[in-house]
């Protein structure tokens, strides 16, 4: 494959820079302009001429002024832009309405599809921990009740203490029953042996009443 040979420059375009300034300045302040960057040389003996932009916002942009010579005549101007050099910031590729409204949709719906996910999933951890938490509570030893518990408090516990309690009760008065039987039977005896010598002292008095009887009979 051959190489294109390179054209002849003429020289009287890359030194048109005066040219150039002036027919920035027609649509561009002077300060704006900075000092020459170089030139380029196109096809059909075009040259570009490129100048440093002062514009704020435009760093790595080139003021550039394409020159030619028409029909042996003076050099003339064809066309004046501010074009990017390597490394410029550049704006985005301009995308059509329609094409980002549904590049829109369909990131709405992609992410209601990973709510969807993450609510799912955080579901499941939820049922996990909770599965986890019964496993946790079958296996604690746990206190058996019975019917008519409450609040963990066997109620047949304290049934077994209250009958014991009145079981105690009982005995202490049976004990104080038995005492009061004894006593009263000591009152008793005592009433008997008063009794008893009570009929004896009539008895020997009806005998010293005989003898004196006798004794007058006689």
């Amino acid at each position: 494959m051959t190489s294109k040979p390179e054209q002849p420059v003429d020289e009287r375009l890359i030194g048109a820079h005066d040219l150039a300034l002036a027919a920035l300045h027609e649509i561009t302040p002077a300060d704006t302009v900075g000092p020459a960057a170089g030139y380029t040389a196109e096809d059909d003996g075009v040259v570009s001429l490129t100048f440093h932009t002062r514009l704020p916002g435009y760093p790595g942009w080139f003021w550039t002024v394409s020159v030619a010579v028409v029909e042996d005549a003076d050099p003339t101007v064809l066309e004046v832009e501010l074009l990017p050099g390597d490394g410029a910031l550049l704006a985005p590729d301009w995308v059509p309405w329609a094409t980002r409204l549904a590049e829109y949709h369909a990131a709405q719906a992609a992410a209601e599809e990973d709510d969807e996910l993450d609510e799912d999933d955080s579901d499941d951890d939820a049922e996990d921990d909770d599965l986890d938490e019964d496993s946790d509570d079958e296996d604690e030893p746990k206190a058996r009740f019975h019917a008519g518990d409450l609040d963990g408090v066997d109620i047949d516990e304290l049934d077994a203490a209250h009958d014991d309690g009145d079981a105690d009760d009982e005995s202490d008065d049976d004990d104080s029953e038995d005492d009061d039987s004894d006593e009263d039977d000591a009152d008793d005896s005592d009433d008997d042996d008063s009794g008893d010598s009570d009929d004896d002292s009539d008895d020997d008095d009806f005998d010293d009443h005989d003898i004196d009887e006798g004794e007058r009979s006689y």
